[in-house]
C-alpha cells in the first residue's frame, strides 16, 4: 500500500522523490476509508509529515519517531469525507522547526522553478508537490510562517487560516498555542474550497474556537498597510516586485498607508528569543529528553533551547507580546489589510546549509508576528521576476478576516496575469462569500 521514499532507497533518490515522504498506492487510495463523495470528489491531496493519517507512519521527519496512528487527523477525515484523494505524506523541516526545506533526514527539498534553490520549509514537500502538479491541493502546517514562505517560493497559493479555525486535532505541534493548519493549493478559489470544508469546532482541540467569518467583501475603496520598514536583504529584484505590488493593489482600488512596523517586528523576535521557544520544546519533551541525539541540527538546538526558561519566564514573555498586540493591533483603525512581501528573498540550498540559523531567521522577517498576534493571512503569487524565480505577496487582516483575504487574493491573483490551475487561461469563477459561509455553516 505505501511506499517509501528515503536516502537509502536508490530507485527512489532524486529532487522530485526528496518531496515525498511515503506515497499511497492509487488503487488503495480510490477506495473507502481513503475517499468518500463530497465537494471535493475527484481532488487529490497530499499531507504534510506532521498530520496523522491512519495506518500511515507519521515522522515528522525524525524516522526515530515514527509511529503509525490509528486515526487519522480530523482534517483529512472532513477532506476525505468530501470526497478528497489522499496521495501520500511529505517532506519537511524536521518537527515542522524551519522556514528552509534542508533540515530533513529525508532530503532537501527543491525549488520547483529552479532545484538550486530552496523551496522554504517547513512544509517543504506540500508546496513542491503542488507546485509542479502532482496533488490538487495540500496540507500543511505554519507556526512561523511555515504554510506560506514556501508558497511564495513556489509560486503557489498558501492559506493561513485564523488560529482554531481548522482542528489541530491529530497534528504534531511545533507551538500548540499557535499552530494552524494551512492549504497550498494553485488557485485561491481551491484553497478558499478546501477551507471551507476543512473548517469545523472541533473540542478535542484544546484551541480550538467558534468563530464567525465575516462575508462582506472589503470596501471598493479599501485602504492597505505598507511597512514603514522593508528588508530585502540585497535582493534588488525583490524591492522591484514588491514595489509593482503595491501598484497593483492600488489598481484594484486599494490606497497604501504607511503603518509602523517595530511593534510587529518586536512580536516575531519573540517566537524564537524568548521563553516562548519552551512551547517548542513542550510539544516533543517526553521524546526529545530521551533521543535528543535523533534530532538533528539546527533543529535539536532551538528546540533544546526551551529547557532553559522558567514558567515565570514564559508568563513574563506572554505579557510582553500582549504589550505588543495592543501597540500593534491600533493599525487596525487605520487599514483593512496589510500587504507584505511574504519571503523577502531567495537562497540556494548551498547558502542555506552554510549559515542555516541567520538566514532562516530573514525568511520569516514578514511571517513570524501573525499567528502570535492572532492575524489570519494569505499568500498569492505576484509575478515571475527576470531571474526566472518567484515573487509572492501576503495579505493580512484581523481574526476572521480569512474570507475577505480570500475575495482580494483572488482578484490580485487574477491581475497578475498567472497560471492558475491546469488552465492557464481559464481564471477560476470569481468567490462568492455568500456562498462560502454557507458551506462553513453545513
Amino acid at each position: 500500500m505505501v511506499q517509501s521514499q528515503t536516502r537509502d532507497n536508490p530507485a527512489l533518490m532524486g529532487l522530485a522523490a526528496s518531496a515525498w515522504i511515503c506515497r499511497v498506492d492509487r488503487g488503495v487510495a480510490a477506495q473507502a476509508p481513503f475517499a468518500g463523495k463530497g465537494p471535493l470528489q475527484g481532488l487529490t491531496f497530499a499531507v504534510k509529515d506532521n498530520i496523522d493519517v491512519a495506518g500511515l507512519p507519521t515522522t515528522a521527519a525524525c524516522p526515530a519517531f515514527s509511529h503509525v496512528p490509528a486515526r487519522s487527523a480530523t482534517v483529512v477525515t472532513r477532506l476525505q469525507d468530501a470526497g478528497a484523494v489522499l496521495r501520500g505524506k511529505t517532506n519537511l523541516d524536521q518537527f515542522a522547526c524551519g522556514l528552509n526545506g534542508t533540515r530533513s533526514p529525508y532530503g532537501e527539498v527543491p525549488n520547483a522553478f529552479n532545484p538550486a534553490y530552496i523551496s522554504g520549509g517547513s512544509s517543504s514537500g506540500s508546496a513542491y508537490v503542488v507546485a509542479t502538479g502532482q496533488v490538487d491541493f495540500a496540507l500543511g502546517t505554519d507556526t512561523a510562517g511555515s504554510g506560506r514562505v514556501p508558497a511564495g517560493l513556489n509560486n503557489i497559493v498558501g492559506l493561513k487560516p485564523s488560529r482554531g479555525l481548522i482542528s489541530t486535532y491529530g497534528v504534531l505541534p511545533a507551538a500548540q498555542s499557535v499552530d494552524c493548519v494551512s492549504i497550498f493549493a494553485r488557485s485561491v478559489g481551491l484553497a478558499a474550497q478546501v477551507l471551507a470544508v476543512a473548517m469545523a469546532h472541533d473540542a478535542r482541540d484544546p484551541y480550538a474556537r467558534h468563530l464567525s467569518l465575516s462575508t462582506a467583501p472589503l470596501p471598493p475603496a479599501f485602504r492597505f498597510g505598507v511597512p514603514d520598514q522593508l528588508a530585502f536583504f540585497g535582493d534588488a529584484l525583490a524591492v522591484e516586485a514588491f514595489a509593482r505590488a503595491v501598484e497593483q493593489l492600488q489598481a484594484l482600488g486599494g490606497s497604501p498607508v504607511t503603518i509602523a512596523y517595530a511593534p510587529l517586528a518586536q512580536a516575531a523576535s519573540l517566537l524564537y528569543d524568548s521563553a516562548l521557544v519552551a512551547e517548542r520544546y513542550a510539544a516533543i519533551r517526553p521524546f526529545f529528553d530521551q533521543h535528543a541525539e535523533d534530532v538533528m541540527e539546527p533543529v535539536r538546538s532551538i528546540i533544546g533551547s526551551g529547557r532553559q526558561y522558567s514558567a515565570a519566564d514564559v508568563f513574563a514573555a506572554q505579557a510582553q507580546l500582549r504589550a505588543l498586540g495592543q501597540e500593534a493591533d491600533a493599525m487596525w483603525d487605520r487599514v483593512d489589510v496589510l500587504l507584505l512581501p511574504t519571503a523577502p528573498t531567495h537562497y540556494t540550498t548551498a547558502q542555506m546549509l552554510a549559515d542555516p540559523v541567520a538566514l532562516n531567521r530573514n525568511l520569516g522577517t514578514y511571517t513570524n508576528f501573525v499567528n502570535l498576534l492572532d492575524y489570519a493571512a494569505l499568500s498569492v503569487p505576484s509575478e515571475i521576476r527576470p531571474d526566472g524565480l518567484p515573487f509572492g505577496i501576503t495579505l493580512v487582516g484581523p481574526c476572521a478576516s480569512d474570507w475577505q483575504l480570500a475575495e482580494l487574493g483572488q482578484r490580485y491573483h487574477h491581475a497578475s496575469g498567472l497560471p492558475q490551475g491546469a488552465l492557464p487561461t481559464a481564471l477560476p469563477a470569481p468567490i462568492d462569500l455568500a456562498t462560502l459561509h454557507a458551506a462553513q455553516l453545513q
